[in-house]
């Protein structure tokens, strides 16, 4: 009792804390939720999916102080024709918002929406409820149980541009909870960009059905802010023959969590699953990525690069399972750092579960320095080393990148990932 009554209190102490929102079509999801998050309790580093990670300042009652930033004069996505949805300190703003109508696609506000007989109330907090076995993920339900808002997303064609979740925050100790769902009908596709820092703390779902032979496009940068602190979840399933695709940048921020759960369950579906990022000193960032095959013929892949340097750390815990009769399962995982100096550290915890004989999974998992011949070879051609150095580290990216389906968003990243690592030069 003594080791579980710390938990308790935690926990309950964050609930008395919040406020779960009025409305009815989400209430019994909300209140099956707190129920889960009283049974589970928050995360702590005893738990055996945090113990490369501390959860203390994400679970803790008030939230930390973070920086806040003046309107960014090259913003992220800014060059792309897009329908604009605005949060700021977790609050929906709807001057600095694009008007929510867009052919091909319905968006609602989640505060807003009110109708018991609500298509999201079949999503809302079904997937999470879901991803919570066989690994407890208390944040999200957390998350759906006190969300204060969000989107609802119905995409029954495919709109002629992409939508992008835009988060500020202009309070020093912002704590910001939201919840999106994302429905695509069959043959439907789009695209959602996500970019911002939406609070001081930040703690976000977002459940994605995709239908049979529908597409999902997912890009998201998580930066600016060197005093963030994350902890975001996504929450997909996925019919025949649909396609999920998911690319990530971090740069910068202080604790950054990002779990991916991701369920095959129609033949032919494929699922990728990417991301790149770059860290400098106070900087702990950690992909947690669970991949469940339960149908034939399917494909999913992890690529995840991580750059460190100046004592920052880097954690993947990836899991391909591939359940019985999930046969010509094709799954790929692969996990790297580049570590600039002998203070960072990259841990990793790659995994496969195989109950199929005719598949084809591999993981692979290396840190290392940059290649020294390469290095040489690039200066004895007149490279300075800062430049020699960067060039190399964008080819080290380059394979997460590249999962990128948009090729002026994959060139976008690559120049600021390319910015980045020239204002952190030594």
């Amino acid at each position: 009792m003594a080791e579980v009554a710390p938990k308790t209190d935690a926990t309950e102490a964050m609930i008395a804390a919040l406020t779960m929102p009025a409305g009815t079509w989400a209430k019994s999801a909300r209140e099956d939720a707190l129920a889960r998050l009283r049974s589970a309790g928050l995360p702590q580093r005893r738990d055996e999916y945090w113990k490369y990670t501390r959860p203390d300042t994400l679970t803790q009652v008030d939230a930390p102080k973070a920086a806040v930033f003046e309107a960014d004069e090259a913003p992220m996505f800014g060059d792309v024709d897009r329908l604009k949805i605005v949060f700021v300190d977790g609050a929906f703003d709807a001057e600095a918002s694009d008007d929510l109508s867009l052919e091909g696609i319905t968006i609602e506000r989640l505060a807003a929406a009110d109708s018991d007989l609500h298509w999201a109330k079949s999503l809302y907090g079904v997937l999470e409820a879901q991803g919570q076995n066989p690994v407890p993920r208390p944040l999200a339900t957390l998350n759906t149980a006190f969300a204060t808002d969000g989107v609802l997303i119905h995409v029954t064609g495919k709109p002629t541009k992409p939508v992008n979740l835009i988060y500020r925050h202009v309070s020093e100790t912002s704590d910001a909870i939201l919840h999106h769902c994302i429905k695509l009908d069959t043959g439907a596709e789009m695209t959602l960009l996500e970019n911002g820092s939406a609070a001081a703390r930040f703690n976000k779902v977002m459940e994605v059905e995709v239908a049979d032979t529908a597409s999902f496009h997912h890009i998201r940068s998580q930066g600016r802010d060197h005093e963030r602190r994350a902890g975001t979840h996504i929450f997909a399933r996925l019919g025949t023959e649909s396609a999920f695709r998911s690319f990530t940048m971090t740069v910068n921020g202080v604790l950054t969590r990002n779990d991916c759960v991701i369920e095959l369950t129609g033949d032919d579906a494929i699922a990728h699953v990417a991301g790149a990022c770059v860290g400098d000193g106070d900087f702990h960032h950690d992909d947690t990525v669970f991949i469940t095959h339960d149908a034939v013929n399917c494909e999913s892949r992890q690529v995840f690069k991580k750059v460190l340097r100046n004592g920052a750390t880097g954690v993947f815990q990836g899991k391909i399972l591939v359940k019985a009769g999930a046969q010509k399962t094709d799954g790929y995982q692969i996990s790297q750092s580049l570590l600039l100096d002998g203070d960072s550290q990259f841990l990793v915890k790659p995994e496969l579960e195989i109950y199929a004989d005719d598949v084809a999974c591999s993981h692979g998992s290396t840190s290392g320095a940059i290649d020294e011949d390469a290095l040489f070879y690039l200066r004895s051609r007149g490279v300075p080393e800062n430049e020699a150095t960067d060039l190399l580290t964008l080819a080290f990216l380059a394979e997460a990148v590249d999962e990128i389906h948009h090729e002026e968003l994959r060139d976008d990243m690559t120049a600021r990932l390319g910015a980045w690592l020239m204002r952190h030069r030594s």
